[in-house]
């Protein structure tokens, strides 16, 4: 199955899907608003974009929903304060959404009309559907890059495992020890090459000391202290349970990668500066949950969100038809009530939401 089809999240409007089940997600996004802000002002204060009177300003991996346009629109209001600030007309702005071609764009381009409809500045918008793994724009086009939640997704699951047979997670829990460094060592060198060609390939497009802020999640330490340490660890948990219970096809289960990485802020930072094509201007490191109503955790509302992430390629690895995920959310929720409510209450969770803005 070609990736770009299976990584998108759940569709339309409906209790399960991912425009209903992205609070977590919007919470990462709010986070980058100080350092989007800076950055557009930076861009702006360009003498590339000065000279040229507009300013192009592209968010990568959209999804659909609310959070669709939640950067973009930060983009704006910084602009038009910064220029109003100065007593200056604000330069024109192209706002451009990517995702992947299966994203739900009839929702996205809906979410445009109210910015079409600003006086200052004029906003001119457009969507580009395809993978942030190739070229999507002309060299030097963009001035401001912007993405959330999106770059943990690798473009292929790690060969290796795949080619060798190995489970990303062992039923076994004895076998899936011994195996972690193996199973963590093929997913961060899938990451490594994969995000060094997405450094590559954004360096191309943006102009010169073009900017770019990015969010993903990643790891509190440079060590995996066990399975957990994996973005994906505790879905990978709640479907182990279901294959021992015979929920789901055991061998099936041996035999899904769930094509994500979650690096360490070192190891993110080791990669841009071998790479080379950006300077880092800033790094952060943010509980998942900062800044939300923690009685709004519960284990049903991560369940859910873990549904309107995953279900599209849980349905394509394991041919389901809604069942399969039926009892996902029932399994999710009665693991995380044993956890003692959800992993991302846990004080020593090891995943972080990373931050950085890089310059050019």
């Amino acid at each position: 199955m070609d990736p770009k089809q299976m990584v998108h999240m759940n569709q339309g409007q409906e209790e399960t899907s991912y425009a209903r089940n992205s609070s977590i997600q919007n919470a990462a996004q709010n986070r980058m608003k100080p350092l989007i802000e800076a950055a557009i002002v930076d861009a702006c204060s360009n003498t590339s974009t000065l000279s040229c009177g507009k300013v192009v300003i592209m968010d990568l991996g959209c999804s659909s929903g609310p959070n669709a346009v939640a950067l973009v629109s930060i983009t704006l209001e910084a602009t038009h304060s910064h220029f109003l600030q100065l007593q200056q007309p604000p330069p024109e702005v192209c706002v451009l959404l990517n995702d992947l071609p299966y994203n739900d764009f009839n929702v996205v381009v809906k979410s445009l009309v109210p910015l079409r409809k600003m006086n200052e500045p004029v906003v001119v918008t457009g969507v580009v559907p395809g993978s942030f793994y190739e070229r999507l724009f002309p060299g030097g086009s963009l001035h401001l890059i912007c993405s959330s939640n999106i770059l943990n997704w690798l473009s292929k699951a790690p060969r290796d495992l795949m080619m060798n047979q190995i489970p990303a997670y062992d039923i076994d829990e004895h076998v899936r020890r011994e195996r972690l460094t193996v199973v963590a060592g093929a997913y961060a060198r899938q990451f490594r090459k994969d995000f060094t060609l997405f450094l590559e390939l954004r360096a191309k497009e943006l102009v010169p000391k073009g900017r770019m802020v990015v969010s993903l999640a990643g790891r509190r330490s440079d060590e995996l202290i066990n399975e957990s340490s994996h973005v994906w660890g505790t879905v990978a948990q709640i479907l182990a349970i279901m294959a021992s219970e015979g929920a789901i096809d055991k061998a099936k289960f041996d035999s899904f990668y769930i094509p994500v990485y979650g690096p360490s802020l070192e190891e993110l930072r080791e990669i841009i500066q071998e790479d080379g094509s950006f300077s880092v201007t800033e790094m952060q490191a943010h509980e998942p949950t900062s800044g939300m109503d923690y009685a709004c955790l519960t284990p049903n509302m991560i369940a859910n969100s873990f549904r309107a992430i995953y279900e599209p390629i849980i349905d394509q690895h394991f041919g389901s038809s809604g069942e399969v995920m039926d009892e996902f959310v029932r399994t999710a929720e009665k693991y995380l009530n044993l956890q003692g409510g959800s992993q991302v209450k846990q004080t020593k969770n090891p995943i972080v939401m990373l931050v950085v803005s890089l310059t050019k």
